[in-house]
């Protein structure tokens, strides 16, 4: 870990490994939206809307996903001070952010026609929100504070929010088994899927696609932070040498 904690390691690793991660992403993402939209049947009960799982659970996941990596940066960040956990951290938020309004947007456009409604405040949908807001909340405490301009790192502040805001993943998680509400039930776990065989398999290559290109765009994100931080220090640098000579 300490070894690839080097900037320069990493990107020697981030540059060829992002484009891989960008195309395999969209190949598995068009394929899966093509099964999704042409190849699998209408579901029994819900018919065409169930459709929309394809891009709302990998969006779910990965909003929760996203976040339990922020957590996990921030503790690399609070244990062993390694800045490039604090620049993962903030490539991972705006992403992950992104992801989440995309789970309570599909959300919303399922439940129209299976509810009778665009909201529901129970449990998963709430705890949804305010993964949302813990999103926004961390966007807005990293932009432009003292320990961006200093590498990148996170400041104590933060890496301790992403490790408190971690709780509210487990409460999401397990929302729907706590709360009886309109929001149906888990329909895969450990040890299966009350989804059917025919109507699954495109799940599993939207949610790589999705995944993949999550990775992508986390990794073009770190490269840029690197990049900024880098120029950065130059023209610090720069200033000094000329404050120097006068």
């Amino acid at each position: 870990m300490h070894a690839y904690a080097n900037p320069t390691r990493f990107l020697a690793i981030a540059r060829p490994l992002t484009p891989w991660l960008l195309w395999l992403g969209l190949v598995f993402l068009l394929a899966g939206a093509w099964a999704g939209l042409t190849v699998v049947p209408g579901e029994a009960k819900q018919g065409e809307t169930a459709r929309i799982l394809y891009v709302h659970v990998p969006a779910a996941w990965l909003g929760m996903g996203g976040w339990t990596s922020l957590a996990l940066a921030g503790l690399v960040q609070l244990v062993w001070r390694h800045p490039l956990a604090g620049i993962a951290a903030r490539a991972i938020a705006v992403p992950g952010m992104l992801f989440t309004a995309l789970c309570l947007a599909t959300g919303s456009i399922w439940g129209k026609p299976t509810w009778g409604t665009w909201w529901e405040w129970d449990g998963r949908m709430t705890s949804m929100l305010v993964l949302l807001f813990l999103y926004a909340g961390f966007v807005a405490l990293t932009t432009g504070d003292e320990s961006e301009r200093q590498g990148g790192a996170l400041s104590r502040g933060a890496a301790i929010y992403a490790l408190v805001g971690a709780i509210n993943i487990p409460i999401i998680n397990r929302s729907v088994v706590w709360w009886n509400s309109l929001h149906q039930g888990p329909s895969i776990t450990m040890r299966g899927s009350s989804i059917d065989g025919s109507l699954l398999w495109p799940l599993g290559l939207t949610l790589a696609g999705f995944s993949l290109l999550f990775g992508a765009i986390v990794l073009m994100r770190m490269r840029r932070i690197i990049a900024d931080n880098r120029v950065a220090a130059r023209l610090r640098r720069l200033a000094d040498d000329e404050g120097t000579e006068f």
